[in-house]
């Protein structure tokens, strides 16, 4: 593995995990804020996926975790996922979504690598956080 591998892989041991939250509902942003901070996370919040994109785009090291919301105005969250991978194939990502189900991913050739159904707890929230910034 080389040392960019490496990299990607986990997070830096010296460095706080960085995850990218995507909503276009501020008061969800402020939730997952209010829930990831305290466990050692650095957010970096965004209103509009395309925004996203482009911090992902220009993000160096990369989030350790992308959490998109699926129900946005301007670009759905399984367009985001597939925008992202198209970046970084191996770019970890959590799915939310208060109105779908993970059947809306189930053919599509970019998948998230993990999905929670709104509304959801705040530890299974830091629990699948946790879960994919330990995956290898």
């Amino acid at each position: 593995m080389s040392k960019s591998d490496e990299k990607s892989a986990k997070p830096a041991e010296n460095r706080q995990p960085l995850v990218f939250v995507v909503d276009d509902e501020p008061m969800l942003l402020e939730l997952a804020a209010i829930i990831l901070e305290p466990q050692g996370y650095v957010l970096k919040t965004f209103r509009d996926p395309a925004a996203a994109v482009e911090a992902f785009t220009k993000s160096s090291p990369r989030p350790d975790v992308v959490i998109t919301d699926y129900a946005m105005h301007s670009m759905n969250g399984m367009q985001l996922v597939e925008k992202i991978h198209r970046l970084e194939p191996r770019q970890k990502i959590l799915l939310v979504s208060g109105t779908v189900g993970e059947e809306i991913f189930g053919t599509s050739p970019a998948k998230p690598d993990m999905f929670l159904a709104k509304p959801y707890q705040a530890h299974q929230l830091t629990e699948a956080v946790k879960a994919l910034i330990d995956r290898k």
